[in-house]
């Protein structure tokens, strides 16, 4: 989009701006798959809790966890398949998050994960 005027203090400040929509599907850039996967979350040196990854996609993931976790803490987040993912926790509700990995999963390993949680094995 270009051409927008702003009004400040009786003055007028012109300013271009191009933008391209960059969530689709409502919020998500990705869609989300509804998982029940066993995981393991740790915030840095030995800290490691088990948690349960609830949805799934290849830029984050929803968390239900025995310890609330803070908004903003950056995670280790330990999947099947594809072991240790650096995430970042986006929002929190008790014991309930939704994270953001730093590095998008690739589609192969996504597509494992999904198709573990219709084939449940334990987390080795």
């Amino acid at each position: 989009m270009r051409g927008y005027a702003l009004l400040m203090n009786d003055k007028s400040v012109m300013f271009a701006a191009e933008f391209e929509p960059a969530m689709l599907n409502g919020r998500r850039r990705s869609p989300r798959a509804p998982v029940s996967l066993d995981a393991r979350v740790g915030r840095g040196g030995l800290d490691r809790a088990l948690c349960r990854v609830v949805d799934l996609s290849i830029h984050g993931a929803r968390l239900q966890t025995y310890s609330p976790i803070k908004a903003g803490s950056m995670i280790w987040l330990t999947l099947p398949v594809a072991g240790p993912v650096a995430a970042t926790i986006v929002w929190s509700d008790d014991f309930v998050a939704g994270c953001q990995f730093q590095t998008p999963l690739d589609w192969a390993t996504y597509e494992a994960l999904l198709e573990l949680d219709q084939n449940p094995r334990s987390m080795s």
